[in-house]
């Protein structure tokens, strides 16, 4: 069972997204939070498996909530999906940084709505098509980092390091299969030591450190030849 908390300052939007939660079998609403605070507290309470996190809120904006629910050793476990609009996609940086595990539009057709939530209880990242450019524009403005890689990345190998680079252009496990003629166990075997050597929650977080270290660009430009 997945377990769900809403967090949206809008009655209308919290009940039409309870309601399709609820109407699938395997999932449940837990709690509905129309305040960044009451998500936090509602959260520390239900511990969800996944957080519907709207944006802006009163009395703390949902990349606050999201910054102290992921900070919180108490909720850590729990993921954030954050809800955005075209015209709330400036966001997209600060809600990864702060611990968000990806994004959906509230215009997103009720199925892969659903997808999403389970995507990312299970660990992955996600990203719209849309929200990935956005946030491919904020590091193009952003000055190239310094070259050579910073030592964060020292633990990491040459393998390890093209698997990062092929995350953070958005390929999927089996895509980076194909693209690298190895099995989908090795594939998955490489994603989950890039999460314990980088000591991230998700693929969301390993883009944001992939293009933090300056591993890839924006563009395909970057220290790892693609092909």
């Amino acid at each position: 069972m997945i377990r769900v908390l809403i967090a949206d300052d809008q009655a209308l939007l919290r009940g039409s997204f309870r309601l399709l939660v609820d109407l699938t079998p395997d999932f449940t609403t837990v709690a509905e939070a129309g305040t960044g605070a009451e998500a936090v507290a509602l959260t520390g309470q239900h511990r969800p498996d996944v957080v519907l996190m709207d944006v802006r809120m009163p009395e703390m904006d949902g990349i606050e909530a999201t910054r102290r629910i992921c900070a919180d050793p108490a909720t850590a476990g729990t993921r954030v999906i954050i809800l955005t609009t075209f015209d709330l996609d400036e966001y997209v940086y600060g809600a990864l940084r702060a611990g968000a595990s990806g994004f959906l539009l509230k215009d997103t057709p009720p199925a892969d709505l659903l997808a999403g939530i389970r995507v990312v209880a299970a660990g992955e990242g996600l990203l719209a098509p849309t929200v990935t450019r956005r946030l491919i524009d904020e590091f193009a403005r952003r000055p190239e980092p310094a070259r050579p890689l910073p030592r964060r990345l020292d633990g990491v190998t040459e393998r390890e390091r093209e698997v990062l680079a092929l995350i953070a252009r958005g390929l999927s496990n089996s895509e980076l299969a194909a693209h690298l003629s190895l099995s989908l166990a090795t594939v998955k075997t490489h994603v989950g030591r890039l999460l314990t050597k980088l000591a991230v929650r998700d693929r969301a977080q390993l883009v944001i450190v992939a293009y933090e270290t300056g591993l890839v660009g924006p563009g395909g430009s970057g220290s790892t030849d693609l092909g």
